[in-house]
């Protein structure tokens, strides 16, 4: 069951992406001939619009085939007046970007649909001290909840961090300790750590984990709509992050994932509870979004490279070089889907 969630979850998210190129192309006059939720051969498909809607047997992807562009064969053009072709740079970008947009979109109203039902967000409470650390040798104990530090409110282990990571000097804490109230004070402890790219990094702890109690946010209209906005923001700059780190090699190769490890995590999102597929379906949304943009010519980000030339140098794309481009631009995404896939193999062997 949970496997088939991870299908539909991908299939849906892979069909908001191509609805936006569709509505864009639509919307420019362009004639869509087939709109195909996965590759290969077709398992269902009907006519309706114009357009033959189908779903394939491979579901690791979609596309949309405007009339007069095909990835596959660049040279094949139509010069009709529904044809992509004869569309200017800025309506075939415009079309491009609908993709990714659309992605960002649904990611938004994602987190906005998880904003209205009350996220669960971890609480401050202490779970492990580590020895011989500012909190041990100040005398805090599993299960205090830390109240406020410095006088400052803390509703969540995301607030108490932030503060303890960029504060000055010692901190006056105000705990929860068997339904009493205590204060104690520390200085921070620069310490080496592990970030979420698995990088060594340095910052300011007190050495305490989670004891991974959590509690539902309670959101007024205001902060919903904040709250949604500022997650996909969030999302969008952590994978943008990611990808920077994986080209310039802060992050190893290997900790690149494939299309096994979106259906596992989607997978085991999907046994936490529907929440937690939410969740994980607007971070993959959002992910798709920023893939989509790279300026690699298989992609809509390479299309879209290709037309913002056309647009400042008011001519196309040398033939001969787009046909390179796009051949390397397939080599470079199946390498990477490859690389992905290998690496996921070896951690389920793990």
């Amino acid at each position: 069951m949970s496997f088939l969630v991870s299908l539909l979850v991908l299939s849906a998210l892979i069909f908001f992406h191509e609805l936006g190129h569709y509505f864009a192309a639509r919307a420019m006059g362009v004639y869509i001939e087939v709109f195909s939720i996965g590759f290969g051969q077709k398992i269902v498909s009907f006519r309706k619009w114009g357009t033959e809607w189908r779903i394939a047997l491979i579901p690791l992807g979609g596309y949309v085939k405007m009339k007069g562009q095909d990835d596959a064969d660049p040279t094949k053009k139509s010069y009709d007046k529904d044809s992509y072709n004869v569309k200017t740079p800025a309506q075939k970008i415009f079309i491009l970007l609908a993709g990714p947009l659309a992605n960002f979109v649904l990611a938004f109203f994602l987190y906005l649909f998880i904003a209205f039902g009350g996220p669960n967000i971890l609480s401050p409470v202490i779970g492990q001290v580590v020895k011989d650390s500012p909190a041990f040798v100040a005398g805090l104990e599993t299960n205090d909840t830390i109240r406020s530090i410095n006088s400052i409110e803390i509703s969540t282990w995301e607030e108490m961090a932030k503060i303890i990571e960029s504060s000055e000097g010692a901190l006056d804490i105000e705990i929860v300790r068997n339904g009493y109230m205590q204060q104690i004070s520390l200085m921070p402890k620069t310490t080496q750590t592990t970030n979420m790219f698995n990088e060594v990094i340095e910052k300011k702890m007190i050495g305490i984990g989670s004891a991974g109690v959590t509690h539902k946010l309670e959101l007024g209209a205001e902060e919903t709509l904040s709250y949604a906005i500022d997650q996909t923001v969030h999302a969008s700059t952590l994978i943008f992050t990611g990808l920077k780190k994986l080209i310039v090699g802060e992050v190893p190769a290997k900790e690149l994932g494939g299309v096994i490890s979106i259906v596992k995590l989607t997978s085991d999102a999907s046994e936490a509870g529907w929440m937690s597929v939410l969740f994980f379906a607007a971070l993959i949304s959002v992910n798709l979004g920023v893939l989509n943009l790279l300026p690699i010519p298989a992609l809509d980000g390479g299309h879209i490279m290709f037309n913002l030339y056309e647009l400042i140098f008011k001519r196309e794309v040398n033939e001969r070089i787009m046909i390179n481009l796009t051949i390397a631009g397939w080599v470079i995404l199946f390498s990477l889907m490859g690389l992905g896939i290998y690496n996921d193999i070896n951690r389920l062997i793990g």
